[in-house]
C-alpha cells in the first residue's frame, strides 16, 4: 500500500520498520530479491499510476481555475512562454511543446488573430519569422498566471518546510521526466 492512499499510512506518518530475520545475527532487515522493490519503495507500476493520477488531477484543477471563454491550455502555455522568454520561431515553439509545426501554426494563428502574438522578421536570418507576445498578450499571460497563483500559492504557503522541499524536488524530477526524449 502506498502512503497517502486509502488504507495506507498518511504521508507524514513514519513507516514501521520491517521485521528482521531472527535466525541472522545482524539486526538489519532482510533485503528483497534482486529487481523487486523494498517494503518502503513502491513498484514502478504503482509509482507510475499514482504520479500520473496526481499530475492529471492537479492539471485538471489548474484548468478549472481558468474562466470560461478563455484561451485553451496550449495557447495559454505558448503565450506565457513567449512572455517569459522573448521571441521564438514556430519551430522552436513546436519542439518545446512536442507538437507538429502545423499544430503550433494553428495555435499561433489563433493568438495572432486575438492580438496576443505578432510576427516579425528575424534580424539574423531574414528567412525566419519570429513570434513574440504583444503588450496585450504579455498582460494576458501575466493575468492568467496571477489567477492560477491566487489559488495555488496559498496552498503552498500551508506546507511546512520539509513538505516544500519534497515538492521542490518532485517538481525537478517531473520536469526532467517531461524533458526526456
Amino acid at each position: 500500500m502506498l502512503p497517502g492512499r486509502p488504507g495506507g499510512p498518511a504521508l507524514s506518518e513514519p513507516r514501521p520498520e520491517p521485521p528482521t530475520d531472527p535466525s541472522t545475527s545482524e539486526s538489519s532487515p532482510a533485503e528483497p530479491p534482486a529487481g523487486e522493490p523494498s517494503a518502503a519503495e513502491p513498484s514502478t507500476a504503482d509509482l507510475s499510476r499514482v504520479v500520473r493520477a496526481a499530475v492529471g488531477r492537479l492539471y485538471r484543477r489548474f484548468r478549472s481555475q481558468r474562466g470560461t471563454g478563455e484561451l485553451g491550455d496550449a495557447a495559454t502555455g505558448v503565450l506565457a512562454y513567449l512572455q517569459r522568454s522573448g521571441a521564438r520561431t514556430l519551430t522552436e515553439l513546436a519542439e518545446r511543446d512536442r507538437v507538429t509545426p502545423a499544430t503550433m501554426s494553428q495555435i499561433v494563428n489563433r493568438l495572432a488573430r486575438s492580438g496576443y502574438v505578432e510576427r516579425s522578421a528575424d534580424p539574423r536570418d531574414g528567412r525566419k519569422v519570429l513570434l513574440s507576445a504583444t503588450d496585450i498578450g504579455a498582460a494576458r499571460a501575466v493575468a492568467e498566471r496571477a489567477e492560477r497563483e491566487a489559488w495555488f500559492n496559498p496552498l503552498l504557503d500551508e506546507l511546512g518546510p520539509e513538505d516544500r522541499a519534497v515538492l521542490a524536488r518532485a517538481a525537478e524530477l517531473l520536469q526532467r521526466i517531461a524533458d526526456a526524449p
